[in-house]
């Protein structure tokens, strides 16, 4: 019998464009039998011969002096190896807060042209908002995984909105949906750094009780890290990847193993002033200054300011000393963390071979106020309507400062000499908010030269880091992808920069706006502003200053050159309406709002025994800004049943409804202040306890504790937990990591209950009239009104 390779019916049909010739296209041939057929196999993409593996380390809210190679005294002598064999760009610009500036490293757009005019924490309505990276902006990690990269992710995400981050949605923009083969870590904005909050590997998240002993969130996803790369390495001895580190150190709230800890005690006595000078001297001497640039005076102005160090007292001292020691360690344990990072690389030949960016999302912060706090959620809230007695800060043993039983953050001065030499803080458009460290190694392919300091003036901004190590790389970026154009760049590379010392720089000039702060930049010059919330964008505010001769931003020259300040903020403008700027914050609170879906997560929700823990935001929408009740469903209670029932948040604030001893508990930990109630006993045969919050004046709740119906205790009026609080979801029969009581803890650990509990009901009620949204809404329907 003869066979015909690959036969064509006699009577061709019409291709249908549902139904694809099995055959079409295959490079070999086929017959009726192996033996009558030519096999072929499709080429696999593989990257080209040598390429190198790319390792970025984004580091959270730090300033530009806080490590090694750019001033700091704190030890990083693994980023210090880095810089001597690398580059450091000493003119490198971010966004000044954290979503926009991972949306637009990771694309390499500007953020507002992504959806990202934000933190990933808001959801107002328009394009610059959406939180969504779309299908046609395709990520770092997809651009490398199409070329034949391993792509992995470990640590902060804070590209996915809050309300989409349980475990209910569609993951459309969770990490793994944006080219990562591999992810864990926390896709919130910050976590408690001994007992994170929800951690999620790949597409799901874990469901955790306690965590061992010793253990700490840095360590825990740099061996994630190490141990992807290890497993790559098992696999493929060839293949390159690309692994994207982003910690949540050193974002508050700043806590530190008790060994780092100590190697920093006493360091910072001498304060934030001392800090500075002698900070800005070893940048000066190492060449990231031109001659007679000048160290501003401290921050000064309402809201920013900074005292002098030696105007406190000397127990302010000894406790803001204490702050900036845990902040070092933090420092600390990342390098230490990194080294253990380069060792692996070393073992597997592949350090000299591998790029490794390290660099911050942004400025150091002024989130903890002029004194700090060691009630990190209740500093957080910002609310018009907070009482006389809110207290944004809560005593605590000095020794527990740093350690799991508390949430902290330094005062703003610590924040300021991070910062240094620049002025202002994370979230403002000036230096201080945008300009941080940056180190680029790769030996192999950058090796430095004969008198090259490493050190680079040149200005560059974040969106170039994406056509950089692409260039790097040798993958060049498709102008369609998947049958769909891709949105163009906005982005350049600064490979001849690494290069070339004395290249110029490839972006002249650029656009910034945060919450109302703006500002432009071109060929050294920079307009812009500090705008107070609410206050009208008009000229008025706008400074102008000389980078090439003043670059920390000092002396404000816009009345001697008032053409040039028009022509920089005619380009300001429209650059914003180009890439989605507007509209912009004012005095509407309109990123309180929600969109209509929203709503659906305040409808009751019935929680059987045994239900993961509900994730933190869809947990908050239960009870934020208003009255609830939950019911728990018991078979039958038994005499010597205990453990907890429902329990909701951590040690920076939350309550856990419990028995012991027979009688029914409330704990509240009210930012870190821990009140308790007794809600009497809980008689054998018991079936339903009630826990009922009242929303009343003042932004308070009151209690009643419930037995079958019968009141048996009551508490309050306690602050509400609003803001971010309470920061861990709510869990059934048992209190899951942090715990919302610390006593309870020692006694018990997570204290799951011993009897037979059949559900838990939570029943929200209506909004309080100082809910947010309800007050947003009622503003924007009087101006609709008025208009």
């Amino acid at each position: 019998m003869t066979s015909t390779p690959n036969p064509q019916p006699a009577d061709p049909q019409p291709a249908d464009p549902h139904r694809r010739d099995p055959y079409a296209g295959f490079a070999g041939t086929v017959g009726r039998t192996f033996g009558a057929s030519t096999p072929a196999w499709p080429e696999r993409v593989r990257p080209r011969e040598g390429a190198p593996n790319i390792v970025v380390v984004l580091i959270d809210d730090m300033g530009y002096s806080d490590i090694g190679p750019f001033g700091s005294e704190i030890p990083t002598p693994t980023l210090d190896r880095l810089a001597a064999n690398g580059v450091r760009l000493a003119n490198y610009h971010t966004m000044p807060l954290c979503s926009p500036a991972r949306a637009a490293l990771l694309t390499g757009l500007n953020p507002h042209r992504v959806g990202y005019s934000f933190v990933a924490n808001a959801d107002p309505g328009f394009p610059g908002y959406g939180m969504e990276v779309a299908g046609d902006i395709p990520t770092l990690a997809e651009l490398l995984h199409d070329r034949g990269y391993a792509t992995y992710a470990v640590g902060k995400w804070h590209l996915t909105r809050d309300s989409a981050s349980n475990a209910a949605d569609s993951r459309t923009n969770w990490p793994l949906q944006k080219g990562f083969d591999q992810y864990y870590g926390v896709l919130e904005g910050l976590t408690s750094l001994f007992h994170p909050h929800q951690l999620v590997r790949d597409n799901s998240p874990l469901d955790i009780d306690e965590f061992p002993e010793g253990y700490y969130y840095t360590d825990d996803i740099t061996d994630q890290a190490i141990a992807m790369v290890k497993s790559l390495r098992a696999h493929d001895a060839e293949k390159p990847f690309f692994l994207y580190l982003a910690h949540n150190a050193v974002h508050g709230p700043l806590q530190a193993k008790p060994a780092d800890l100590a190697r920093h005690k006493g360091r910072y006595d001498g304060g934030w002033d001392e800090l500075r000078e002698a900070r800005f001297a070893r940048q000066l001497a190492a060449g990231h200054f031109p001659p007679g640039t000048e160290l501003p005076e401290r921050n000064g102005e309402a809201g920013y300011d900074v005292g002098p160090w030696d105007e406190l007292s000397d127990v302010q001292k000894k406790l803001y000393a204490r702050y900036m020691e845990v902040y070092a360690a933090m420092v600390d344990n990342v390098d230490q963390n990194l080294g253990r990072l380069t060792d692996t690389l070393a073992a597997l030949g592949e350090l000299d071979n591998t790029i490794i960016v390290f660099t911050s999302d942004n400025g150091g912060t002024g989130e903890g106020g002029a004194e700090g706090t060691r009630s990190y959620f209740s500093r957080f809230v910002h609310h018009p309507g907070l009482p006389e007695d809110w207290n944004p800060d809560v005593e605590r043993e000095i020794e527990l400062i740093g350690g799991p039983q508390s949430l902290v953050h330094y005062p703003r001065g610590w924040g300021m000499a991070s910062n240094t030499p620049f002025r202002f803080y994370k979230g403002q458009t000036y230096a201080g908010g945008v300009r941080v460290p940056f180190v680029l190694s790769w030996p192999a392919g950058l090796p430095r030269t004969g008198g090259d300091t490493g050190v680079r003036p040149q200005y560059q901004y974040v969106t170039d880091i994406l056509p950089t190590l692409l260039e790097l790389a040798g993958v060049e970026r498709p102008s369609d992808r998947g049958g769909q154009p891709v949105q163009s760049l906005d982005g350049i590379s600064f490979a001849p920069v690494l290069r070339v010392p004395q290249a110029p720089s490839t972006h002249p000039e650029q656009y910034c706006e945060m919450t109302g702060n703006r500002s432009y930049y071109r060929d050294g010059w920079k307009l812009v502003t500090l705008h107070r919330p609410g206050a009208p964008y008009d000229d008025d505010e706008w400074a102008l200053h000389d980078l090439r001769t003043d670059p920390t931003e000092i002396h404000d020259v816009a009345a001697e050159h008032p053409g040039l300040v028009k022509e920089l903020a005619a380009a300001w403008e429209a650059a914003a309406w180009r890439d989605g700027v507007f509209p912009l914050a004012d005095g509407s609170g309109a990123l309180a709002l929600r969109g209509p879906e929203a709503e659906r997560l305040r409808r009751p929700v019935t929680l059987l025994a045994g239900t993961p823990e509900l994730e933190r935001y869809r947990s908050s929408r239960l009870i934020s800004f208003r009255s609830f009740a939950v019911e728990v469903e018991l078979d039958r209670h038994e005499a010597d049943d205990q453990g907890v029932l429902v329990s909701h948040g951590d040690q920076g604030g939350g309550y856990s409804l419990y028995v012991e001893d027979g009688r029914l508990r409330l704990a509240y930990n009210q930012y870190g202040e821990l009140v308790e109630a007794d809600g009497g006993p809980v008689a054998p045969g018991a079936r339903r306890i009630t826990l009922e919050a009242a929303a009343v004046a003042g932004l308070k709740w009151e209690f009643r504790l419930l037995v079958d119906g019968v009141e048996g205790g009551r508490l309050g009026p306690v602050h509400q937990l609003i803001g971010m609080a309470p920061f861990q979801g709510i869990s059934v029969g048992v209190d899951r990591k942090s715990p919302v009581s610390w006593p309870v803890y020692e006694r018990h650990r997570s204290f799951r209950y011993t009897g037979a509990l059949r559900a838990v009901t939570y029943l929200p009620g209506e909004p309080a009239p100082y809910d947010p949204e309800t007050v947003a809404r009622a503003l924007r329907a009087a101006a609709a009104a008025f208009e």
